[in-house]
C-alpha cells in the first residue's frame, strides 16, 4: 500500500501492555489514541486500514523475525557473525533461549495494536458509511493477526481490555490468555469467513486484500488446527484445555474444509496467477507480479513514504533488512593483479546494491543438509538456482578501479562480470582448499583449469555460504555504479504466494480429504513440478536458458505423496522466507527435522564437515511471551508465572 504515509508513534504506550487505540500517523496527523468517533467517518476507516496494510512493514522484513522463523530449523542456523539473537534461537548449546531472548517477541509487540485498530473499524466502520467491503479488510487482517499469533505462542487474548474482540480506548496491565480452540473459533475463523463474503475477487488498491487472501488463510488455519486436534506427536498445548473443538468437529473436517477453500481459491484466482518461471517470480525487476497475494510493501522513489533511509538502513522496523541476516562477507574475497599473484590483491566482489550482492552481515547461514536433502535436484529444478546466490561476480569497475583484467584461481585471468567465487551444487573431492599460491582471503579452494575460487555443497561454513537471491536487494537507482547497497531494501516482502494453495491442498489430501477430480496431492503438487521445469534464465551462469525439463520433474513424482513430501515442495518453494518453523511446528515434525544438522566452522578456509545437535524439547514448539509483557502485567507472581508458557 503506497497511497499513504505511515508512521508508528507509540510503540512505548504497550511496549508491555496489551495495546490500545492505534499506533499510527497518517499524513503527519498524529493520533496516540483513534476514539470510535474517529472510525465513524471515512476518513477513519481510511487511515485504520492503512495503517493495518503498514503494520505487515514491522514484522515481515524485519531481520530478527526471519531470524526467529528459520534458525534452528533445517534450513537455517547461525553465521560466524551471529550474536545471542540468532545463537539462542538455534537450540544447539551455542546459546540460551529464554523469554528474554526469543525473537518472535518482533510479533507479539507488534500486532496487537493493529488487532485493536481492527475491532475499532469493524465496531464503528459502518456508521462512515463505507463499502463493507472496505471494513471487510479489517475483519482479514484482524483474523491473520490472531492466526500468527496463535500459532506461535499458542492461545492468546481476545479481551485488550473492554472486551473479548471489543475496541479498547484505555491501557490496561492485566490480561487473561483465551484458549487455542477459542482463539480459532471466537475470532480467526468467523473473521476470515467474513472477509471472503464481502471481500471483493480483484483487490481494490494493489496488494490489497481480496476472497483468494482470506480463502488461503483461512484454508491454512483450518489445516493447522486439524492438526493441533489430531496433536499426532502428543505435543502440550498451552494455556492447558481439552483439544477437544467447541463446535463438535473432529479434525477430518477440518481437513476437508482447508481442502475445498485452497481448491476454490485456485478455480476462482481473481487477477492472481502462477508465475511461467521460479525465476519470474523472485527476480527484483518482476516485483508485485501476479502471483503475489500478500506483501508487505516498499518503495524506492520515496523515502518518506518508505518511512525508510535509502542509503543507509537501521535495521530495525518498518526495515526491510531481512536479507541482510543471511549474506555472508562476500566482499573478503580478493584477486590479483599479476597472474602470479605478487602484485597487488584486489577486491574484486564490491558490495552492490544488487540482487546478487547487497549488505553481508554473516548472522544467518543455511545447513548442508537443508540444501542437500531438500533439494537433490539441483540440474533440471530451477529451484535452487532461483533461491540461492551461487556465483559471485567481479564488479571492481563499478567501485572505480581501472583494470581490465584481474587474476583468480590458478592465475588464471578474469574479466568484468565473471564468476570470481562459486558455490558447486554438489560435493566435489578434487576441490583444494589448502593452495596457499592463489589465496582467496576468503577460503575457496581451487579446481584445476577454472579461474573461480569455488566452495561444493560439503564445504557450505559458517562464514562462507550462499546468500539468499530470492529475497535479495533490487534497486532502479545504481545509475552504473555501486548504488547504496546500506540501506533499506524497497523491494516488497513476500508473505503470501499464490503457490501456496497447491500445497495446502496437497497436504489436507495426504491427510485424508476427500478431493476432487484432477486435484489429487500428486497433481497438485505437480504443478508446480512443472513450472519449477521451466528455465528463462540461469543465475549461476548469469545467461539466458530456455530449458523445459517439466517432464522430468513430474514423472520423477511419486505415485504417493507424503507429508515428508509436502514438507520438502514447502522448502523448495519457500526456502529462507519465513515459513519453515512453523510449517514444522504444523505439522510436528520440528524435534525430527531440525534435531542435527551440519556445517562447516567459522574459520577461514574451515571446510570440514561437522554435525551438531539441537535441543528441541516439546514445550518449544511454543515461544515464550516476552519477558517485558509479563514484567508489565500488574498481577501477581502466580499470575504473572501462569501467563508464561511453560518451560521458559
Amino acid at each position: 500500500m503506497r497511497n499513504k504515509h505511515i508512521k508508528s508513534i507509540i510503540g512505548i504506550a504497550f511496549a508491555g501492555l496489551l495495546l490500545s487505540g492505534c499506533s499510527d500517523i497518517l499524513n503527519e496527523t498524529p493520533r496516540g489514541n483513534y476514539t470510535p468517533d474517529y472510525f465513524k467517518t471515512s476518513e477513519g476507516v481510511m487511515g485504520g486500514i492503512t495503517s493495518l496494510y503498514g503494520h505487515l512493514r514491522n514484522i515481515w522484513g524485519n531481520g530478527y523475525w526471519l531470524d526467529a522463523c528459520e534458525t534452528g530449523t533445517d534450513e537455517y542456523t547461525w553465521a560466524q557473525s551471529a550474536d545471542g539473537n540468532f545463537k539462542d534461537m538455534d537450540l544447539d548449546g551455542s546459546g540460551n533461549l529464554t523469554s528474554s531472548s526469543s525473537r518472535s517477541d518482533v510479533l507479539w509487540y507488534n500486532t496487537f495494536s493493529d488487532i485493536n485498530t481492527a475491532s475499532g473499524i469493524i465496531e464503528n466502520g459502518s456508521a462512515a458509511g463505507v463499502d463493507s467491503s472496505l471494513v471487510a479488510e479489517a475483519y482479514f487482517f484482524r483474523g491473520f493477526d490472531y492466526f500468527m499469533l496463535t500459532q506461535t505462542f499458542g492461545g492468546v487474548p481476545l479481551d485488550l481490555g473492554s472486551g473479548e474482540l471489543k475496541f479498547n480506548t484505555t491501557a490496561v496491565r492485566v490480561s487473561k490468555r483465551n484458549t487455542v480452540p477459542e482463539v480459532y473459533t471466537k475470532c480467526v475463523f468467523p473473521d476470515l469467513l467474513k472477509a471472503i463474503n464481502d471481500l471483493p475477487e480483484k483487490a481494490r488498491v494493489t496488494g490489497g486484500a481480496t476472497k483468494t487472501a482470506a480463502r488461503l488463510f483461512l484454508s491454512k488455519a483450518y489445516l493447522t488446527y486439524a492438526w493441533w486436534l489430531e496433536n499426532p506427536n502428543k505435543i502440550d498445548t498451552y494455556p492447558v484445555c481439552d483439544r477437544k473443538d467447541p463446535t463438535g468437529h473432529d479434525p477430518a473436517y477440518y481437513y476437508q474444509q482447508a481442502y475445498n477453500l485452497a481448491i476454490a481459491g485456485i478455480q476462482n484466482p481473481g487477477n492472481y496467477a502462477l508465475q511461467k518461471t521460479f525465476y519470474d517470480l523472485n527476480v527484483g525487476s518482476n516485483d508485485h507480479n501476479s502471483e503475489m497475494v500478500l506483501y508487505a510493501d516498499h518503495i524506492e522513489s520515496s523515502e518518506y513514504y518508505d518511512d525508510n533511509s535509502h542509503s543507509y538502513g537501521s535495521a530495525s522496523s518498518p526495515s526491510n533488512f531481512a536479507a541482510w541476516m543471511v549474506t555472508c562477507n562476500y566482499t573478503n574475497v580478493r584477486s590479483n593483479t599479476a597472474a602470479n599473484w605478487g602484485g597487488t590483491a584486489v577486491s574484486s566482489v564490491q558490495r552492490e546494491a544488487a540482487q546478487l550482492y547487497g549488505r553481508p552481515w554473516t548472522r544467518m547461514a543455511p545447513t548442508v543438509n537443508g540444501i542437500v536433502n531438500n533439494f537433490p535436484d539441483k540440474t533440471y529444478d530451477s529451484r535452487y538456482d532461483g533461491t540461492f546466490v551461487t556465483c559471485y561476480r567481479g564488479n571492481w569497475n563499478r567501485a572505480g578501479r581501472t583494470e581490465v583484467t584481474l587474476y583468480n584461481a590458478n592465475g588464471l585471468p578474469i574479466v568484468q562480470n565473471d564468476s570470481v567465487l562459486s558455490f558447486l551444487p554438489y560435493p566435489n573431492s578434487n576441490i583444494n582448499y589448502s593452495n596457499t599460491t592463489y589465496a582467496s582471503n576468503i577460503g575457496g579452494g581451487v579446481l584445476p583449469g577454472r579461474a573461480d575460487f569455488v566452495v561444493d555443497v560439503n564445504g557450505i561454513s559458517r562464514l562462507l555460504y550462499p546468500g539468499l537471491w530470492k529475497i535479495g536487494t533490487y534497486r532502479t537507482d545504481n545509475n552504473g555504479g555501486m548504488g547504496q547497497p546500506n540501506g533499506s531494501i524497497t523491494r516488497p516482502y513476500p508473505i503470501a504466494k499464490f503457490s501456496e494453495l497447491y500445497l495446502l491442498a496437497a497436504e489436507a489430501a495426504v491427510k485424508g480429504a476427500t478431493i476432487q477430480s484432477g486435484y489429487s496431492a500428486r497433481d497438485l503438487v505437480n504443478v508446480l513440478r512443472a513450472r519449477a521445469g521451466v528455465w528463462t534464465f540461469s543465475n549461476s551462469s548469469n545467461k539466458a536458458k530456455v530449458a523445459d525439463y517439466s517432464k522430468v520433474l513430474t514423472d520423477a513424482t511419486p505415485q504417493t505423496i507424503t507429508i515428508d513430501y509436502i514438507l520438502a515442495e514447502r522448502s523448495r518453494e519457500y526456502f529462507g522466507e519465513g515459513q519453515r518453523w512453523w510449517d514444522l511446528v504444523r505439522t510436528q515434525e520440528w524435534g525430527d527435522y531440525a534435531k542435527t544438522y551440519q556445517i562447516c566452522g567459522s574459520a577461514t578456509g574451515d571446510h570440514t564437515l561437522k554435525s551438531y545437535s539441537r535441543n528441541i524439547k516439546t514445550y518449544m514448539y511454543l515461544r515464550p511471551i516476552p519477558q517485558g509483557q509479563i514484567d508489565a502485567l500488574q498481577m501477581s507472581d502466580a499470575d504473572k508465572a501462569a501467563y508464561q508458557n511453560p518451560g521458559y
